[in-house]
């Protein structure tokens, strides 16, 4: 099998280490922006369209959110499965022309959230029809600067907005798998905005309040907390669960262990998730998530 991969970052690497975790006769082949770019263990190097195989199995986009546009529209003309990581796009410019190509040449598309696979949100997506919620509390926040270490968070692609930076676009898991667990929300309102001294020009806090038939969801999301936070409280009737991401547990409000993911580690969702595309990419099965399906969560990103 033969991938090839735009963008050679560290979600990049995330993915081709689940590359190798599931599949072992795996070609890796890196379209680089220059020939001083760094190379790579087992990666091979091409520095043009024009020298992509011909014989390319499926196409990984992981290059920054500003250049996934024009990056998939050149890469359709392969007709090859595309599996782009989130956020799948920073607006809505000329998508229809997209989705055109997508649906006339039937080109599978993902949209890679990896956090579906964690297996707190799968024990949630299981349990919470059974429940009848009254309200959601989503937060998540940590401290950008230490998102890379060893790198000047001031100079990523998180820190400006032209490159498709800021915290609604990083931390657009949340209003993904909130919409993948509870629905379609029928009403929405957002604040997004940068708040903190971090020496950035991209929203450092956003926060979404979705109104459901029954019940309400708060999602609040920042680059500025410095102890990581990710949770999600659910409150019912009867009872509260207390869902913490980071520790892949959940509890209710008397500190019962409810579910707990023993030895759980961050890279196993990335594991999954790829196991469940090249599962998928040669089936007549729908595939999850595709760029057409992911724009709505993208939708509500960009409220």
């Amino acid at each position: 099998m033969k991938v090839l991969i735009i963008g050679l970052g560290l979600i990049a690497e995330k993915h081709i280490l689940a590359l190798r975790n599931t599949k072992q006769d795996i070609q890796i082949i890196a379209l680089r922006s220059s020939v001083k770019s760094d190379k790579k263990e087992d990666v091979t190097n091409i520095y043009s369209i024009e020298h992509i195989p011909s014989n390319i199995d499926f196409v990984i986009i992981s290059n920054p959110t500003n250049q996934h546009y024009n990056t998939i529209l050149e890469v359709l003309k392969l007709k090859v499965p595309l599996f782009i990581e989130k956020p799948p796009l920073m607006d809505f410019v000329n998508v229809e022309k997209l989705l055109s190509i997508i649906k006339r040449n039937n080109i599978k598309t993902y949209t890679a959230f990896n956090l579906r696979f964690h297996p707190v949100l799968l024990w949630l997506k299981e349990k919470i029809p059974l429940v009848k919620v009254i309200e959601v509390q989503s937060y998540c926040g940590s401290y950008l600067p230490d998102w890379r270490p060893g790198k000047d968070y001031r100079h990523v692609y998180s820190a400006k907005k032209v490159l498709g930076g800021g915290v609604h676009l990083d931390l657009i898991h949340e209003l993904d798998f909130i919409r993948w667990i509870f629905g379609e929300p029928k009403k929405i309102n957002t604040f997004k905005g940068k708040k903190s001294r971090l020496e950035i020009d991209s929203m450092d806090v956003a926060n979404y309040n979705l109104e459901y038939e029954n019940f309400y969801i708060t999602i609040l999301l920042n680059y500025y907390r410095r102890d990581p936070k990710r949770t999600i409280e659910i409150v019912m009737e009867d009872q509260t669960w207390i869902v913490d991401l980071l520790k892949a547990s959940v509890c209710n409000a008397d500190g019962d262990t409810l579910f707990q993911a023993e030895n759980f580690v961050l890279q196993d969702t990335y594991n999954l998730q790829m196991g469940y595309f090249l599962e998928n990419i040669y089936t007549n099965i729908t595939i999850m998530n595709s760029l057409e399906e992911s724009l709505k969560t993208l939708k509500i990103c960009l409220m």
